[in-house]
């Protein structure tokens, strides 16, 4: 969240570069030679300002309803209604119950992502052929992350290497070689990419975000590459890139440049984090004025915490602007965190909720009150309705159903701006290179995953493992992990659990769906 005169001052240089006025020059606009020897501008810093609006735009991807699509469908959260508030033609709730359509509102954002590819592509064509790699390479790995988006929420998708023709139609290309062209891609840009980890490379493409995608690739590809979505077997389907999995894994632990301990667990997901997060491998800056887009607490939050004083985030000041509170943890999930010790337990509010100290931002002995009553969350969920609304009703019971996550900790200063947040959205953590290394030994065989399980542990403040962990451990522990970072869903699909029961997804349950294609989601025919 720091970040904020970084990139605008790239904004603004790209402002002075397209102000040019002088219709005397050559018409070349692209650069076929090196501009620094022309111009006596790096040419590096011109295409970090031809940049700075593919960062921009890719907050707004990740914003909102990117975060639902992820977490709605997953077992972590489920989406209530309120005597019918936030039913909203069940656009939240169709995802909870692996029932999406086209239509809705909350996985509609497919043109986000292809917005994105057009303007890295811009950039790439102005550039020109004769641009080095170096020079091409971060909007290339954009261009890669975005089509990884493409491909692993919505399947088949377009391989966009440049701007189609008007009229042209670029046709989607199968699920597998869309995952090849992105292995290629990485492959070639990797070795010009920087090394540099400083406040100045946050936010933008460097070569460990690089192999972290490889790495999130790799451990995927037996999903990626299988015949169709739904031919995936977990149980069954052999994935060859293991090994390439793990030597990148190794690659990044070994560069030194990153660690887990800097920063407590809290704190890393908190309202002031930013670059000195040592565990971020790439993340998304947000700023509450600046770089709008992050609202991960307006759903979670107590649905009557505006006005409230104290509420429990701690803070004298008030929220003025309203709550949903409609999505909240499953019964199934809340109960991953149960360890000892564990900080991540502090990430969910579970029964009788008390204040929180703003600034270790863990639990006083002050309770939360409302209504002269102290606020208790309930891990089960009692509905009014037994249809697909999912709906608890609207009095002091019904808006105390489900746990409710407090991981993205949020200030009344940022909030009240139009419910914005300045938390920066990690989107590849040391944690989960280590977690995938771990993952990867144990499925082909090998010893070493504990040591890297209990390194986790050891800095959560959970219990150790004495033995090396079984794949079951491993999915349980990446839950309470990355727990609403927008994996779950991944990682569900990945160990076979996506068709799994959990609230409100239940056999006889009203429109909830196990229909393995489910495992993507849906595009409108003929808009895209």
């Amino acid at each position: 969240m720091k970040l904020n005169k970084v990139f605008l001052a790239a904004g603004m240089f790209a402002v002075a570069l397209t102000s040019c006025t002088n219709l005397d020059v050559n018409p070349d606009s692209q650069y076929t030679y090196d501009p620094s020897k022309n111009s006596g501008v790096d040419p590096m810093i011109m295409v970090e300002a031809k940049m700075a609006d593919v960062y921009f735009h890719l907050s707004g991807t990740l914003g909102r309803r990117y975060m639902e699509a992820q977490s709605l469908p997953s077992d972590e959260f489920t989406a209530l209604s309120f005597d019918g508030g936030y039913y909203d033609s069940g656009t939240y709730h169709h995802q909870a119950l692996h029932d999406s359509r086209a239509t809705d509102e909350a996985v509609d954002w497919y043109s986000d992502v292809t917005s994105g590819i057009t303007k890295v592509n811009t950039i790439l064509e102005d550039l020109g052929s004769g641009a080095s790699t170096q020079m091409t390479a971060p909007a290339r790995a954009m261009r890669a992350y975005f089509t990884w988006i493409l491909m692993d929420c919505f399947g088949d998708a377009p391989i966009l290497e440049k701007i189609p023709a008007e009229g042209e139609v670029v046709n989607r290309s199968p699920r597998k070689e869309v995952a090849e062209w992105i292995e290629s891609e990485l492959i070639d840009i990797i070795p010009s990419l920087t090394e540099d980890v400083t406040e100045n490379t946050y936010g933008k493409p460097t070569k460990w975000m690089a192999k972290a995608l490889l790495a999130k690739l790799y451990i995927n590809w037996a999903v990626y590459t299988a015949e169709s979505v739904d031919k995936y077997d977990a149980a069954t389907d052999a994935n060859p890139k293991l090994d390439a999995c793990i030597e990148v894994c190794d690659d990044i632990i070994n560069s030194g440049k990153f660690n887990l301990g800097s920063v407590d667990y809290l704190h890393k997901f908190s309202y002031d984090n930013g670059p000195q997060i040592e565990d971020f491998i790439y993340a998304m800056p947000y700023d509450a004025l600046t770089r709008q887009g992050m609202q991960y607490a307006r759903p979670r939050s107590f649905k009557q915490l505006k006005n409230l004083v104290p509420n429990y985030y701690g803070f004298s000041d008030k929220f003025t602007q309203s709550f949903g509170g409609n999505m909240v943890v499953t019964p199934e999930f809340a109960k991953l965190f149960c360890l000892d010790g564990d900080i991540r337990n502090l990430c969910i509010l579970r029964g009788d909720v008390y204040i929180r100290d703003p600034k270790t931002l863990k639990p006083t002995s002050e309770p939360f009150m409302y209504n002269n009553k102290q606020v208790h969350f309930t891990e089960d969920i009692t509905l009014v309705k037994k249809d697909n609304t999912i709906d608890v009703g609207n009095d002091d019971n019904a808006i105390q159903q489900g746990c409710h996550s407090i991981k993205w900790y949020t200030t009344p200063a940022e909030y009240n701006n139009g419910r914005n947040q300045s938390n920066d959205v990690p989107i590849f953590r040391y944690a989960d290179i280590l977690m995938m290394k771990a993952e990867a030994l144990v499925r082909t065989g090998q010893a070493g995953a504990k040591d890297l399980f209990n390194q986790i542990r050891a800095y959560a403040g959970a219990p150790e493992i004495a033995a090396e962990p079984t794949l079951d451990e491993i999915y349980q522990e990446r839950g309470r992990e990355f727990f609403d970072e927008n994996w779950r869903r991944n990682d569900m699909i990945r160990f076979g659990h996506f068709e799994d029961e959990f609230f409100p997804h239940y056999q006889g349950f009203p429109d909830a769906n196990f229909d393995k294609r489910r495992r993507i989601m849906p595009v409108e025919q003929n808009k895209y």
